[in-house]
């Protein structure tokens, strides 16, 4: 249990994460810097069969990522997806190579 601005809330406090920096990387990688400081090299790849995420396949589109809100999002906010998928499905960038 943990209490947070005098509320009471069971298990552990969840770590806030968003998105300070991105930078679209070759074979649909992206390069992401977090609040926490950490950057990390997500893999679109996989999304990129979902239908939400199709329009990524085109290297154009995705390399028009951009932060809004601490989220990366693309095409006028129509896609986007969760920094804390981008976090823990990251890996850490020095780890990269």
């Amino acid at each position: 249990m943990y209490v947070m601005d005098g509320i009471a809330y069971a298990g552990t406090p969840s770590h806030v994460v968003s998105v300070s920096g991105v930078r679209p990387m070759d074979d649909h990688k992206l390069w992401v810097r977090f609040s926490t400081g950490e950057a990390k090299v997500f893999d679109f790849k996989p999304l990129l069969k979902a239908p939400g995420f199709a329009p990524l396949a085109d290297m154009d589109v995705f390399r028009g990522v951009y932060i809004d809100y601490g989220t990366a999002v693309w095409c006028g906010g129509d896609i986007d997806i969760a920094p804390e998928t981008l976090y823990e499905e990251g890996v850490l960038a020095e780890n990269v190579g």
